[in-house]
């Protein structure tokens, strides 16, 4: 059935392309800037006030309550997937080469999940790991 020149050509364009996971895409940046903010400020009071002191023990004893590996791996976390969407929305933007563009999407993703993992894995590592003097 071929449109009707009276028709505008929204009416056509309705429930196609980008429009139906845009707004998903939207909230969860929107939600994950949200949290980074609380999880930011603990990270920097914390390092002011390990500034302070200034002692390898101090930070050894730190990185080994959980109440301080925790938040600061979901901050990593959460960071990198931040980062991830936000990439992802400026290489759809400004690169149109089809092929350039899936190819730094594709890296994007894989960038973004490696090092979110390695940090988070790092911190388990040395969370789980400090278990004696590092001196």
């Amino acid at each position: 059935m071929k449109s009707s020149p009276l028709r505008h050509p929204v009416k056509q364009a309705r429930g196609l392309g980008a429009a139906k996971d845009g707004v998903g895409h939207w909230w969860v940046q929107r939600v994950t800037a949200i949290a980074m903010i609380p999880l930011g400020t603990w990270l920097i009071y914390m390092l002011i006030a390990m500034m302070r002191t200034a002692d390898a023990w101090h930070v050894q004893d730190w990185l080994t309550d959980p109440m301080a590996a925790f938040p600061l791996a979901l901050l990593l976390g959460v960071m990198f997937y931040h980062a991830k969407l936000g990439l992802q929305v400026v290489i759809e933007d400004y690169f149109h080469a089809p092929r350039l563009k899936y190819t730094l999407i594709i890296l994007n993703m894989f960038l973004c999940f490696v090092g979110g993992f390695l940090s988070i894995l790092a911190i388990m590592k040395l969370h789980l790991s400090l278990q004696t003097p590092i001196w």
